[in-house]
């Protein structure tokens, strides 16, 4: 019985999911290697997140400090909401 669903599974699998051709085959060497575009470096590109300093501000700040965790949380998510950064939740 197992082998009967064994081979109605692959069977359907095979009928299913599309094939590819395999690395040793003419068709998988004459396909293009990586995406056709160019590679562009993340360096060339100027630094977009948040400073050192912005993040320290945010965290050292007193009046949040003397809340407590859940609402010391928030006050951090809506600082961060703020300057555009999404903050996950700790608690």
């Amino acid at each position: 019985m197992r082998d009967l669903i064994a081979r109605a599974l692959s069977w359907m699998l095979s009928t299913l999911a599309p094939r590819r051709p395999g690395r040793h085959s003419a068709e998988h060497l004459t396909e293009p290697f990586g995406p056709t575009s160019a590679h562009v470096s993340p360096w060339s590109r100027p630094w977009t997140a948040l400073s050192a300093e912005q993040v320290r501000a945010i965290f050292k700040d007193e009046r949040a400090r003397k809340l407590t965790q859940l609402q010391r949380e928030r006050v951090y998510v809506a600082q961060f909401a703020a300057l555009g950064v999404d903050y996950a939740v700790r608690v």
